[in-house]
């Protein structure tokens, strides 16, 4: 069922849903506590939710359209492959940072049974905006490129949920990697061979 489809009671769900993830944490989700909270009976949650995976999910899901998704836009013409990657990059991270219970939720979904989800709802968002900047890259490139952020992202993520990454050091190591990966291969990044010798 679409958002704007969503009954009264979906609704109140994924808002209870969306306050135990901010307030305290993934576990906290307890569908007798959703139900008690969201004024239904536990029947009417399972009714619309099949799982608490996908009740999760969905909550999260929600989260990230309204919080790190909704201000995203296509790459301004000139923009850069580095600039590009790192404004969509702080979209998406500045939000967790100001909420990171909402990491640590995003990380324990995405391993769940719904996870891919997640991923489906990132790459619909995300391609279109880097699409233009990304498309002069040579093929090669573009894949090892995609292959290594997208594991020091997951990397990053899992890090911060397992405590041994601070949240305040994940944009500015992304920042780090990112210019790595476009400064050290500034031929490839713009699309050019590079030169022997």
């Amino acid at each position: 069922m679409a958002r704007g489809q969503d009954t009264e009671a979906q609704r109140q769900i994924v808002a209870v849903v969306l306050e135990l993830l901010q307030t305290d944490g993934f576990d906290a989700v307890q569908l007798r506590v959703v139900a008690k909270r969201a004024h239904v009976s536990l029947t009417t949650v399972y009714k619309l939710f099949a799982t608490r995976d996908e009740l999760i999910v969905r909550a999260i899901k929600q989260w990230m359209a309204d919080e790190a998704y909704a201000e995203l836009e296509p790459a301004p013409p000139d923009e850069t492959t580095r600039d590009s990657l790192m404004r969509v990059l702080r979209c998406v991270f500045e939000p967790w940072e100001r909420q990171p219970r909402m990491l640590e939720a995003y990380h324990y979904a995405r391993q769940g049974p719904c996870g891919q989800l997640l991923d489906e709802q990132g790459l619909t968002v995300l391609v279109p905006l880097v699409a233009d900047v990304i498309q002069h890259l040579e093929p090669g490139y573009l894949e090892d490129l995609v292959v290594i952020l997208g594991n020091v992202v997951l990397s990053l993520i899992g890090g911060f949920a397992t405590g041994a990454v601070e949240i305040s050091t994940i944009l500015p190591t992304l920042e780090r990697v990112v210019y790595r990966l476009t400064a050290d291969n500034a031929a490839e990044a713009a699309g050019r061979p590079a030169h022997a010798g």
